[in-house]
């Protein structure tokens, strides 16, 4: 009978880890100060946000894409209405939401940090497009423009800046 004495099936031991799980434990969830507590729940507070932008705005274009160029504001100041456009990009934004989402859920690094930088690739650029494309907006849709563009831009930075801060300080605490 399999796994009874002098059977052929035998069990395999990683010689290195003997007996240890051979992938690492997740790091703890808080520390004995509070501090990563309160990391992961700016990590989280920021990717909510991220996930609801990238839902909303994904989802209004995948699914109203004429209505989102017509009604979305500033929109309008890039050029012409493009249907194909409209639902490949909503379609991408709405796979960045899924990401997010994921992240958002189980804020571990090999979540968050893959997820705020495939957002940061895209609304970093974004960002910079909208702010030399200003020449038609009023004074108000260049404020608001920028602003909006400028703090998403910079919350998918920031979720991978507390990130780093947050399991370097789970790694030091562990250590000692």
């Amino acid at each position: 009978m399999a796994g009874e004495p002098g059977s052929a099936e035998r069990r395999w031991t990683d010689p290195v880890n003997e007996g240890r799980s051979p992938t690492p434990a997740a790091p703890r969830a808080t520390s004995t100060d509070g501090r990563d507590t309160a990391l992961t729940a700016l990590i989280r507070i920021a990717l909510a946000v991220l996930f609801l932008d990238e839902l909303v705005v994904g989802f209004w274009n995948q699914v109203f894409p004429e209505s989102f160029y017509n009604n979305f504001p500033t929109v309008s100041l890039t050029p012409p209405f493009s249907e194909h456009y409209a639902r490949d990009f909503g379609g991408a934004t709405l796979g960045l939401a899924v990401v997010l989402g994921i992240a958002l859920v189980a804020p571990r690094a090999v979540f968050t940090i893959p997820a705020a930088a495939a957002f940061s690739t895209f609304a970093i650029p974004h960002f910079f497009f909208h702010l030399t494309h200003l020449h038609h907006a009023t004074p108000g849709e260049k404020v608001a423009l920028t602003t909006a563009n400028a703090v998403v831009a910079l919350l998918g930075l920031l979720v991978i800046a507390l990130t780093l801060v947050r399991d370097a300080r789970r790694r030091r605490t562990s250590a000692t």
